[in-house]
């Protein structure tokens, strides 16, 4: 199971230190030249930036491939790609010759009350859409404009600087939302193990559950068709034929694993881990795993 690269695991895997200001004071923001990452990436065979748990803007200069689930988009020189950890996606480039920039961000960094923004509403971030923008000269060199800007402001002593490098984020948002998206998308045979590959990660994402106060974000097989992008009953298909399970059987598995979990290692009472897991009522839960472990949620704890 390929486990979601946090903002930690990032750092870990370009052997760098998290900048610990930018973390506590105004949510974690960082900038990189992705020819240096490139490098790191090549010797440690791995893409350090394939799998994320936070958001990234991309300046991408070179042949690269991005597959989602319903498509893949062939990028051959340059494009503005917006990632977010809503929708999962697969990163892949196709030779060595590699540059351009990209910035990471938390959600945290561009809350409401910080920016002015609702970040999982903005159309660049919102699942069904195209995420990847083409580039002429003229737009690749206002693109590098920008990111030169966040470089240099990144650098600066300047004491609102993280209020500047908001604004040059949002700048880059609003501009790859007057382009139009990319549209040079094909089927591969793989689809169906591309698309399963996808939901099995982004069902992963909802786990662990934090407090119980938190509740799954995803819940329903036709909140993660929509995340993906595609018709429920396509989902459905594509995991009956790879996996032989329904897309609500799998996620019935998998809450019932969590379930477990929480009551082995939690002193959270039955109500508080039927809530965290989308139960409205603790009976619902309580049928449901008495149903696949023959015992009552009490049961199985004591």
């Amino acid at each position: 199971m390929k486990k979601v690269a946090t903002i930690e695991q990032f750092y870990k895997d370009i052997s760098m230190l998290i900048p610990e200001p930018v973390q506590k004071e105004v949510g974690h923001f960082n900038i990189f030249r992705t020819d240096e990452l490139y490098r790191v990436a090549a010797k440690n065979r791995v893409m350090p930036y394939n799998r994320r748990a936070y958001y990234k803007i991309s300046l991408i200069m070179g042949r690269n491939r991005a597959e989602y689930a319903d498509k893949v988009i062939n990028i051959e020189h340059n494009a503005l790609l917006f990632a977010t950890p809503l929708i999962p996606y697969n990163y892949v480039p196709l030779d060595e010759n590699q540059s351009g920039f990209f910035c990471i961000f938390s959600e945290d960094f561009l809350t409401q009350d910080n920016s002015g923004v609702r970040l999982r509403e903005l159309p660049v971030y919102k699942p069904g859409g195209n995420p990847v923008f083409f580039l002429n000269d003229e737009q690749l060199h206002d693109i590098k404009y920008i990111f030169g800007k966040m470089f240099r402001e990144i650098e600066s002593d300047y004491a609102f600087k993280y209020d500047l490098l908001r604004n040059y984020v949002i700048e880059l948002i609003h501009f790859g939302q007057k382009l139009q998206p990319a549209t040079s998308l094909f089927t591969e045979t793989n689809a169906y193990k591309r698309v399963s590959s996808l939901f099995i990660e982004l069902l992963e994402r909802q786990f662990p559950v934090e407090p119980p106060h938190q509740k799954l974000g995803l819940r329903s097989a036709k909140d993660y068709a929509d995340q993906l992008s595609i018709h429920v009953n396509y989902l459905n298909k594509v995991l009956k034929e790879i996996t032989g399970k329904t897309t609500t059987e799998l996620i019935t598995d998998r809450i019932i694993k969590e379930s477990k979990i929480l009551l082995k290692h939690t002193d959270w009472n039955v109500a508080e881990i039927a809530y965290s897991l989308g139960f409205e009522e603790p009976s619902h839960f309580n049928n449901v795993f008495k149903k696949h472990t023959a015992l009552s949620p009490r049961a199985f704890r004591s």
